[in-house]
């Protein structure tokens, strides 16, 4: 295969679908000045212009347009290939992409890379970290940790770990220390809340439900939300494997302990395929292994 020519493929079909070179430059870790020459190289050797270009956007030419379905069988029969002969290795290799909710690179994900590096020295790891929504297909990703299943039938979805989620307050936040009899006393103090997370609503055995109020702040950042909550900002529901650190150092506590709030589930999605590459096995397995024991 030719490494050189799949990349500025990949180059290429970043560019055209982004209609940018700066986002297919952020997108693929690259700069602007390498991406530029990649396109350039490609024209030189086709002997065609294959972008329309002025000071806004880049389209597509008539040539670019055939180069654009081409390409793109060409890197997923390359993607088919590499997978297959990924199989018959005695060990699983190659990089595997792996896409992550922003709060599990506060640490949870450290013990079960670190397991995968070590075991599998041929396997490399390119993680992003994001709460931000992302088209799988589009950013390449060979891993996907979310918090729902997918329903879409090109995806697989596999269930690691089922936990809990809290009310949290800093130590140093007056809720901590204060002789709480019910749960009004949270109207006086501010509540932040993750801006794509549903609504909360508290249960408790006797006193029944309680919903909490609109937030007065919204972070778009778990680890945000976390280090708020933690400089005393306000109280917040968290994910107890996330702060468990924080719970146990004394630097955060949990509030009104005998309600429950709706547990939330991790699920591992793959783009579905007919061979399962064992770069991905491996690293599901790690995940789910050490996911289950926390």
């Amino acid at each position: 295969m030719n490494m050189k020519l799949l990349r500025s493929l990949q180059v290429f079909i970043a560019v055209a679908e982004s209609g940018s070179m700066s986002v297919a430059a952020r997108s693929l870790h690259m700069t602007v000045s390498a991406i530029s020459q990649q396109l350039r190289k490609l024209e030189q050797d086709i002997g065609l212009s294959l972008f329309n270009r002025n000071t806004r956007s880049l389209s597509l030419t008539e040539a670019g347009r055939i180069y654009y379905d081409t390409s793109k069988q060409m890197l997923k029969t390359a993607e088919i290939a590499q997978e297959q002969i990924e199989t018959l290795q005695d060990a699983p290799s190659g990089k595997i992409n792996i896409i992550a909710p922003e709060g599990f690179g506060g640490g949870l994900l450290s013990q079960p890379i670190h397991k995968l590096c070590e075991e599998f020295p041929k396997i490399t790891v390119s993680l992003t970290v994001t709460d931000e929504p992302k088209d799988i297909i589009a950013s390449g990703a060979d891993l996907v940790l979310c918090f729902a299943p997918l329903s879409d039938t090109n995806f697989s979805s596999l269930e690691l770990a089922t936990w809990n989620r809290i009310l949290c307050v800093s130590s140093e936040h007056p809720l901590a220390s204060a002789n709480i009899g019910s749960t009004d006393a949270l109207q006086e103090f501010t509540y932040i809340a993750h801006r794509h997370i549903e609504d909360y609503t508290m249960t408790h055995p006797t006193h029944g439900n309680m919903a909490l109020t609109s937030p007065r702040i919204e972070v778009n950042s778990m680890q945000t939300l976390i280090q708020l909550t933690k400089d005393g900002m306000g109280y917040a529901v968290l994910p107890e494997p996330e702060v468990r650190h924080l719970l146990n150092d004394g630097s955060m506590k949990q509030l009104f302990n005998d309600w429950q709030l709706p547990n939330y589930t991790v699920y591992a999605v793959t783009p579905k395929r007919e061979l399962v590459p064992a770069k991905i096995s491996a690293a599901i397995n790690c995940l789910q292994e050490w996911f289950e024991a926390i």
